[in-house]
């Protein structure tokens, strides 16, 4: 079970890495747009709060990361379920506030990786 909990916090890592990118550098790009349903007008606007949504995606995936390095079971068991739980409550916001499909490609998966951390 720690392996399955290893991959999944690394995924969920990973993920919030991805957004990072499409939040702070592709936001007005065609990917970044078409990644959130923005209109070009909307994302111009909006691209400094959209960075800033992307420096708290990184400050997850740094979180989990140092997480890893510590040991999923061992001394990073804290960092990875403070992180995790973290994850789960901005993508329940999330999906109350903006878009229900965020509660399917943030909280889902960070619920998931918090299960097996929590299992092993």
């Amino acid at each position: 079970m720690q392996m399955v909990a290893i991959v999944l916090a690394a995924l969920v890592a990973l993920l919030h890495v991805y957004i990072l990118v499409l939040e702070m550098f592709l936001w007005t790009k065609p990917l970044g747009r078409k990644a959130f349903g923005l209109k070009a007008d909307f994302a111009e606007q909006s691209k400094a709060l959209a960075a800033n949504q992307g420096l708290y995606n990184g400050f997850l995936a740094a979180g989990l990361t140092w997480g890893l390095m510590q040991g999923a079971a061992g001394a990073g068991k804290p960092w990875l379920v403070f992180f995790l739980g973290c994850v789960i409550v901005a993508g329940v916001f999330g999906a109350a506030t903006a878009s229900k499909k965020i509660l399917f490609v943030q909280a889902l998966p960070g619920a998931l990786a918090l299960a097996a951390v929590l299992l092993s």
